[in-house]
Protein backbone atom coordinates (compact mmCIF):
# COMPACT_ATOMS: atom_id res chain seq x y z
CA UNK A 1 0.00 0.00 0.00
CA UNK A 2 1.56 3.15 -1.64
CA UNK A 3 4.35 1.48 -2.40
CA UNK A 4 6.30 -1.28 -3.56
CA UNK A 5 6.74 0.43 -7.81
CA UNK A 6 9.85 2.18 -9.14
CA UNK A 7 10.66 5.56 -8.43
CA UNK A 8 9.57 7.75 -10.52
CA UNK A 9 12.13 9.98 -9.10
CA UNK A 10 14.58 8.62 -11.06
CA UNK A 11 13.82 10.42 -14.20
CA UNK A 12 14.09 13.62 -12.28
CA UNK A 13 10.55 14.79 -12.93
CA UNK A 14 9.87 17.71 -10.30
CA UNK A 15 6.51 18.59 -8.67
CA UNK A 16 4.37 20.57 -10.99
CA UNK A 17 1.56 22.99 -9.69
CA UNK A 18 -1.32 20.12 -9.68
CA UNK A 19 1.23 18.09 -7.77
CA UNK A 20 2.13 20.82 -4.91
CA UNK A 21 -1.75 21.93 -5.15
CA UNK A 22 -3.22 18.22 -4.83
CA UNK A 23 -1.04 17.49 -2.12
CA UNK A 24 -1.01 20.56 -0.47
CA UNK A 25 -5.14 20.46 -0.45
CA UNK A 26 -5.35 16.85 0.91
CA UNK A 27 -2.90 16.94 3.73
CA UNK A 28 -4.88 19.24 5.40
CA UNK A 29 -8.21 17.59 4.97
CA UNK A 30 -6.72 14.35 5.82
CA UNK A 31 -4.93 15.82 9.21
CA UNK A 32 -8.14 17.82 10.20
CA UNK A 33 -10.59 13.69 9.21
CA UNK A 34 -7.62 12.29 11.78
CA UNK A 35 -8.53 14.78 14.58
CA UNK A 36 -12.09 13.97 14.35
CA UNK A 37 -11.38 9.98 13.88
CA UNK A 38 -9.38 10.06 17.26
CA UNK A 39 -11.51 11.82 19.27
CA UNK A 40 -14.79 9.71 18.12
CA UNK A 41 -12.60 6.47 18.77
CA UNK A 42 -12.02 7.79 21.76
CA UNK A 43 -15.42 7.86 22.83
CA UNK A 44 -17.10 5.28 20.81
CA UNK A 45 -18.44 2.39 22.35
CA UNK A 46 -20.22 0.57 20.15
CA UNK A 47 -18.10 -2.14 19.45
CA UNK A 48 -19.72 -2.54 14.95
CA UNK A 49 -18.65 0.83 14.42
CA UNK A 50 -15.19 0.94 16.25
CA UNK A 51 -13.26 -1.12 13.87
CA UNK A 52 -14.49 0.96 10.94
CA UNK A 53 -13.80 3.86 12.70
CA UNK A 54 -9.55 2.25 13.29
CA UNK A 55 -9.40 1.39 9.87
CA UNK A 56 -10.55 5.03 8.75
CA UNK A 57 -8.31 6.32 10.99
CA UNK A 58 -5.13 4.52 10.51
CA UNK A 59 -6.27 4.96 6.61
CA UNK A 60 -5.65 8.45 7.06
CA UNK A 61 -2.57 8.72 9.39
CA UNK A 62 -0.89 6.31 6.15
CA UNK A 63 -2.19 8.72 4.22
CA UNK A 64 -0.72 11.65 5.72
CA UNK A 65 2.75 9.94 6.23
CA UNK A 66 2.80 9.66 2.25
CA UNK A 67 2.65 13.19 1.30
CA UNK A 68 5.01 14.21 4.18
CA UNK A 69 7.11 11.67 2.48
CA UNK A 70 6.38 13.02 -0.60
CA UNK A 71 6.98 16.64 0.23
CA UNK A 72 10.82 15.74 1.99
CA UNK A 73 11.86 13.97 -1.01
CA UNK A 74 11.08 17.21 -2.94
CA UNK A 75 12.31 19.51 0.29
CA UNK A 76 9.60 20.88 0.04
CA UNK A 77 8.10 22.17 3.56
CA UNK A 78 4.93 19.93 4.72
CA UNK A 79 1.96 22.01 5.64
CA UNK A 80 1.33 22.66 9.49
CA UNK A 81 -2.00 21.15 8.98
CA UNK A 82 -3.69 20.02 11.98
CA UNK A 83 -2.43 17.82 15.31
CA UNK A 84 -3.22 16.69 18.60
CA UNK A 85 -3.03 19.93 19.52
CA UNK A 86 -6.47 20.87 18.03
CA UNK A 87 -8.10 18.10 20.02
CA UNK A 88 -9.20 18.14 23.45
CA UNK A 89 -9.76 14.16 24.62
CA UNK A 90 -10.92 15.10 27.69
CA UNK A 91 -13.98 16.95 26.20
CA UNK A 92 -16.71 14.66 27.31
CA UNK A 93 -18.63 13.34 23.55
CA UNK A 94 -20.59 15.68 21.55
CA UNK A 95 -21.68 12.98 19.20
CA UNK A 96 -23.57 9.92 19.58
CA UNK A 97 -21.75 6.82 18.07
CA UNK A 98 -24.02 6.93 15.13
CA UNK A 99 -22.96 10.35 14.00
CA UNK A 100 -19.22 8.66 13.62
CA UNK A 101 -20.07 6.62 11.14
CA UNK A 102 -22.19 9.38 9.22
CA UNK A 103 -18.77 11.17 9.33
CA UNK A 104 -16.95 8.18 8.14
CA UNK A 105 -19.51 7.75 5.41
CA UNK A 106 -19.73 11.49 4.26
CA UNK A 107 -16.05 12.27 4.50
CA UNK A 108 -15.32 9.28 2.27
CA UNK A 109 -18.07 10.00 -0.31
CA UNK A 110 -16.72 13.73 -0.55
CA UNK A 111 -13.22 12.09 -0.59
CA UNK A 112 -14.10 9.88 -3.60
CA UNK A 113 -14.65 13.26 -5.55
CA UNK A 114 -12.02 15.26 -4.72
CA UNK A 115 -9.73 12.11 -5.42
CA UNK A 116 -10.93 11.76 -8.57
CA UNK A 117 -10.63 15.51 -9.50
CA UNK A 118 -7.18 15.77 -8.15
CA UNK A 119 -6.06 12.18 -9.83
CA UNK A 120 -7.41 13.69 -12.63
CA UNK A 121 -5.11 16.68 -12.91
CA UNK A 122 -1.92 14.78 -12.13
CA UNK A 123 1.08 13.50 -14.52
CA UNK A 124 3.56 12.56 -11.77
CA UNK A 125 3.31 8.86 -12.10
CA UNK A 126 4.02 8.14 -8.20
CA UNK A 127 1.72 11.15 -7.25
CA UNK A 128 -1.37 9.55 -9.60
CA UNK A 129 -1.10 6.19 -8.44
CA UNK A 130 -0.85 7.44 -4.82
CA UNK A 131 -4.36 9.26 -5.26
CA UNK A 132 -5.64 6.14 -7.64
CA UNK A 133 -5.11 3.83 -4.25
CA UNK A 134 -6.35 6.84 -1.89
CA UNK A 135 -9.65 6.71 -4.67
CA UNK A 136 -10.19 3.29 -3.99
CA UNK A 137 -9.82 3.44 -0.60
CA UNK A 138 -12.23 5.33 -0.17
CA UNK A 139 -14.66 3.86 -2.55
CA UNK A 140 -14.55 0.18 -0.35
CA UNK A 141 -14.58 2.70 2.95
CA UNK A 142 -17.93 4.44 1.44
CA UNK A 143 -19.25 1.19 0.90
CA UNK A 144 -18.45 -0.33 4.20
CA UNK A 145 -20.16 2.51 5.30
CA UNK A 146 -23.43 2.41 3.66
CA UNK A 147 -23.27 -1.34 4.62
CA UNK A 148 -23.24 -1.05 8.21
CA UNK A 149 -26.09 2.28 8.28
CA UNK A 150 -28.48 -0.14 6.05
CA UNK A 151 -27.92 -2.84 8.55
CA UNK A 152 -28.14 -0.37 11.68
CA UNK A 153 -31.67 1.43 9.67
CA UNK A 154 -29.80 4.64 9.86
CA UNK A 155 -29.73 4.74 6.23
CA UNK A 156 -32.11 7.25 3.98
CA UNK A 157 -32.27 5.31 0.22
CA UNK A 158 -32.62 7.80 -2.47
CA UNK A 159 -35.76 8.19 -4.12
CA UNK A 160 -37.24 5.35 -6.13
CA UNK A 161 -38.93 5.62 -9.75
CA UNK A 162 -40.61 3.92 -12.39
CA UNK A 163 -38.62 2.29 -15.29
CA UNK A 164 -39.46 4.08 -18.58
CA UNK A 165 -41.80 2.24 -20.90
CA UNK A 166 -39.01 3.19 -23.67
CA UNK A 167 -36.64 5.11 -24.75
CA UNK A 168 -37.66 9.04 -25.48
CA UNK A 169 -36.10 12.35 -26.66
CA UNK A 170 -36.56 15.81 -25.35
CA UNK A 171 -39.27 17.61 -26.91
CA UNK A 172 -38.69 21.79 -27.42
CA UNK A 173 -42.58 21.93 -26.01
CA UNK A 174 -41.05 20.24 -22.82
CA UNK A 175 -38.01 22.47 -22.46
CA UNK A 176 -40.55 25.94 -23.20
CA UNK A 177 -42.39 24.43 -20.59
CA UNK A 178 -39.77 24.31 -18.05
CA UNK A 179 -39.02 28.12 -18.71
CA UNK A 180 -43.17 28.87 -18.82
CA UNK A 181 -43.88 27.41 -15.44
CA UNK A 182 -45.67 24.67 -15.95
CA UNK A 183 -42.84 21.64 -14.53
CA UNK A 184 -42.26 18.11 -16.00
CA UNK A 185 -41.59 15.80 -13.45
CA UNK A 186 -37.83 15.94 -12.22
CA UNK A 187 -35.57 13.43 -14.24
CA UNK A 188 -33.60 10.46 -12.62
CA UNK A 189 -30.71 13.11 -12.29
CA UNK A 190 -32.07 15.94 -11.56
CA UNK A 191 -33.41 13.76 -8.39
CA UNK A 192 -30.56 12.13 -7.61
CA UNK A 193 -28.84 15.77 -7.05
CA UNK A 194 -31.80 17.22 -5.03
CA UNK A 195 -31.40 13.73 -2.70
CA UNK A 196 -27.65 14.22 -2.28
CA UNK A 197 -27.75 17.90 -1.54
CA UNK A 198 -30.24 17.27 1.38
CA UNK A 199 -28.59 14.68 2.84
CA UNK A 200 -25.36 16.75 2.98
CA UNK A 201 -27.03 19.77 4.50
CA UNK A 202 -28.42 17.55 6.93
CA UNK A 203 -24.78 15.81 7.81
CA UNK A 204 -23.51 19.98 8.18
CA UNK A 205 -26.35 21.12 10.40
CA UNK A 206 -25.47 18.29 12.47
CA UNK A 207 -21.85 18.91 12.84
CA UNK A 208 -22.65 22.78 13.09
CA UNK A 209 -25.24 22.43 15.51
CA UNK A 210 -22.25 20.67 17.79
CA UNK A 211 -19.99 23.49 16.79
CA UNK A 212 -22.19 26.27 18.12
CA UNK A 213 -22.87 24.40 21.32
CA UNK A 214 -19.46 24.27 22.09
CA UNK A 215 -17.37 27.76 20.81
CA UNK A 216 -17.32 30.18 23.38
CA UNK A 217 -16.34 32.96 20.87
CA UNK A 218 -19.41 34.72 20.59
CA UNK A 219 -18.74 35.68 17.15
CA UNK A 220 -17.66 32.53 15.70
CA UNK A 221 -21.07 30.96 17.32
CA UNK A 222 -22.77 33.63 15.41
CA UNK A 223 -21.41 32.62 12.15
CA UNK A 224 -21.61 29.02 12.42
CA UNK A 225 -25.40 29.52 13.32
CA UNK A 226 -25.68 31.36 10.18
CA UNK A 227 -24.15 28.51 8.28
CA UNK A 228 -26.93 26.02 10.09
CA UNK A 229 -28.99 28.52 8.86
CA UNK A 230 -28.36 28.25 5.36
CA UNK A 231 -27.97 24.15 5.22
CA UNK A 232 -31.81 24.49 7.31
CA UNK A 233 -32.97 26.42 4.42
CA UNK A 234 -31.53 24.28 1.46
CA UNK A 235 -32.92 21.45 3.02
CA UNK A 236 -36.48 22.91 3.41
CA UNK A 237 -36.26 24.01 -0.18
CA UNK A 238 -35.14 20.60 -1.25
CA UNK A 239 -38.07 18.72 0.48
CA UNK A 240 -40.52 20.97 -0.94
CA UNK A 241 -39.75 20.30 -4.09
CA UNK A 242 -39.70 16.45 -3.47
CA UNK A 243 -43.67 16.60 -2.07
CA UNK A 244 -44.29 19.00 -4.88
CA UNK A 245 -43.26 15.64 -7.11
CA UNK A 246 -45.40 13.67 -4.89
CA UNK A 247 -42.73 11.86 -3.37
CA UNK A 248 -42.09 11.73 0.30
CA UNK A 249 -39.51 14.24 1.74
CA UNK A 250 -35.78 13.16 3.91
CA UNK A 251 -35.77 13.40 6.89
CA UNK A 252 -32.80 13.16 10.22
CA UNK A 253 -33.46 9.45 11.96
CA UNK A 254 -32.17 11.52 15.03
CA UNK A 255 -30.51 14.33 16.07
CA UNK A 256 -27.14 12.95 17.05
CA UNK A 257 -25.84 15.41 19.69
CA UNK A 258 -25.19 15.48 23.00
CA UNK A 259 -25.96 17.92 25.51
CA UNK A 260 -22.35 18.90 26.11
CA UNK A 261 -20.69 22.46 25.93
CA UNK A 262 -17.01 21.32 26.47
CA UNK A 263 -15.37 21.60 23.11
CA UNK A 264 -13.37 18.65 22.11
CA UNK A 265 -12.26 20.72 19.31
CA UNK A 266 -9.76 23.65 18.85
CA UNK A 267 -11.83 27.02 17.21
CA UNK A 268 -9.12 26.84 14.32
CA UNK A 269 -10.41 23.33 13.48
CA UNK A 270 -14.00 23.80 13.82
CA UNK A 271 -13.90 26.73 11.64
CA UNK A 272 -11.59 25.43 9.18
CA UNK A 273 -14.10 22.33 8.75
CA UNK A 274 -16.89 24.74 8.21
CA UNK A 275 -15.04 26.59 5.47
CA UNK A 276 -13.87 23.18 3.96
CA UNK A 277 -17.26 21.88 3.88
CA UNK A 278 -18.58 25.71 2.75
CA UNK A 279 -16.23 24.86 -0.62
CA UNK A 280 -17.26 21.53 -0.98
CA UNK A 281 -21.07 22.67 -1.26
CA UNK A 282 -19.93 25.31 -3.59
CA UNK A 283 -18.51 22.70 -6.23
CA UNK A 284 -21.64 20.43 -5.24
CA UNK A 285 -24.23 22.31 -5.90
CA UNK A 286 -22.51 23.80 -8.99
CA UNK A 287 -22.54 20.50 -10.46
CA UNK A 288 -26.02 19.72 -9.38
CA UNK A 289 -26.61 23.29 -11.81
CA UNK A 290 -24.82 22.20 -14.53
CA UNK A 291 -27.08 19.05 -14.52
CA UNK A 292 -30.29 20.74 -14.38
CA UNK A 293 -32.83 21.03 -17.13
CA UNK A 294 -35.58 22.54 -15.45
CA UNK A 295 -35.62 26.53 -15.53
CA UNK A 296 -36.85 26.67 -11.81
CA UNK A 297 -34.13 24.16 -10.29
CA UNK A 298 -31.46 26.18 -12.53
CA UNK A 299 -33.08 29.40 -10.65
CA UNK A 300 -32.84 28.07 -7.30
CA UNK A 301 -29.11 26.09 -7.51
CA UNK A 302 -28.23 30.21 -8.43
CA UNK A 303 -29.71 32.09 -5.73
CA UNK A 304 -27.86 28.81 -3.19
CA UNK A 305 -25.04 29.61 -4.90
CA UNK A 306 -25.00 32.80 -4.21
CA UNK A 307 -25.70 32.68 -0.66
CA UNK A 308 -23.25 29.94 -0.13
CA UNK A 309 -20.35 32.23 -1.67
CA UNK A 310 -21.33 35.16 0.65
CA UNK A 311 -21.48 32.81 3.66
CA UNK A 312 -17.85 31.38 2.42
CA UNK A 313 -16.57 35.42 2.22
CA UNK A 314 -17.93 35.36 5.87
CA UNK A 315 -15.79 32.18 6.86
CA UNK A 316 -12.99 33.08 5.10
CA UNK A 317 -12.51 36.43 6.46
CA UNK A 318 -12.56 35.20 9.98
CA UNK A 319 -9.64 32.36 9.84
CA UNK A 320 -7.80 34.83 7.59
CA UNK A 321 -8.54 37.43 10.33
CA UNK A 322 -7.53 35.08 13.01
CA UNK A 323 -4.40 34.05 11.08
CA UNK A 324 -5.75 30.26 11.47
CA UNK A 325 -5.65 30.23 7.27
CA UNK A 326 -2.30 28.58 6.28
CA UNK A 327 -1.16 30.36 2.64
CA UNK A 328 -1.47 27.81 -0.23
CA UNK A 329 1.69 27.38 -1.94
CA UNK A 330 2.26 30.70 -4.46
CA UNK A 331 4.13 30.97 -7.49
CA UNK A 332 7.16 33.27 -7.85
CA UNK A 333 6.53 36.61 -7.93
CA UNK A 334 8.70 37.96 -11.15
CA UNK A 335 7.62 41.39 -10.82
CA UNK A 336 8.83 41.73 -7.71
CA UNK A 337 12.23 40.53 -8.71
CA UNK A 338 12.18 42.54 -11.73
CA UNK A 339 11.52 45.47 -9.55
CA UNK A 340 14.27 45.02 -6.38
CA UNK A 341 16.26 47.72 -5.86
CA UNK A 342 20.01 48.02 -6.91
CA UNK A 343 22.12 46.41 -4.39
CA UNK A 344 23.69 49.50 -2.17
Amino acid sequence: MFGGKPDIKAVNIEFSCTEIGGLWGIYLQETASSCFLTYFLHHLQDAEIIPLAQEALKLSQRRIEKIESLFQSENFPIPAGFSENDVNLTAPPLFLDTFSLSFIYMMNRLSMINYSFVASNNVRLDVLDFFNECLHQSTEMFGKAVRMMLEKGIYDRPPKMNYPQEVEYVQKETILNGFLGKHRPLNAIELSEIFFNIERNYFSVILMLGFAQVVDDKDLRDLIIRGKKISEKQIELFNTLLMEEDLLGTVTVSMEVTASTASPFSEKLILSMVHILNSVDIVLISHALSLAMRADLAAHYTKIIAEVMAYGKSTFDAVVERRWLEQPPLATDRKKLLNRPEPG
